[in-house]
């Protein structure tokens, strides 16, 4: 787990890498059951679910999370978020169209997910046992993303598939570097093009 502060929102994120997750179906379940239960209740199953569940592979780079989890803090402390919470504007800000529910069903936990970033924002951050006691998984080191990450799924959400300029180029790690500026850029530069 590694945690990031914004001292200018006074805030931190701590992210999470877990894989061999084998828990998706549930962790969803629990996910809907805090979005419609009312009273103690829901308020105890919204906190024990208050993350963002990134599907893992389509993450291309640290430095991608990193520029969503910003730019959504970034609405949140301008009070111009998309979505209901800081942590669901996450998954919007990395999907590259404006669609919520694409953003969620693309970059959100799925039945089939296997690998999942945790993701939580907050003056100081839950420690792992929080995250624990939702998914079964095994913690990972974030070094391990370059061999989750899904290139073709990421190209085709991003529309790459005929981009000439990757095409040609024969060396996948130099390809896999250009679709990594090019969606961290498409990130950053969401509020702009909206």
């Amino acid at each position: 787990m590694e945690v990031y502060d914004y001292p200018h929102f006074c805030l931190q994120a701590a992210v999470c890498l877990l894989t061999d997750v084998k828990n998706g179906p549930e962790i969803r379940k629990k996910i809907v059951q805090a979005a419609t239960c009312q009273g103690e209740e829901g308020n105890a199953l919204r906190d024990a679910v208050n993350f963002a569940f990134i599907d893992a592979r389509l993450i291309t780079s640290i430095l991608h999370l990193q520029t969503a989890i910003y730019y959504a803090l970034l609405a949140q402390s301008q009070e111009c978020l998309r979505t209901k919470t800081v942590h669901s504007e996450i998954l919007w800000a990395l999907n590259p169209s404006n669609n919520i529910s694409e953003a969620i069903r693309r970059y959100g936990l799925s039945d089939s997910t296997t690998s999942l970033f945790v993701v939580e924002i907050g003056a100081i951050p839950s420690h792992l046992d929080k995250i624990n006691a939702i998914v079964d998984g095994t913690v990972s080191p974030f070094a391990r993303l370059p061999e989750i990450t899904d290139w073709g799924t990421i190209r085709k959400y991003h529309k790459l598939n005929n981009e000439l300029a990757i095409q040609h180029i024969e060396d996948t790690t130099v390809a896999n570097a250009m679709i990594d500026e090019i969606v961290i850029s498409t990130v950053a530069m969401k509020s702009v093009s909206q």
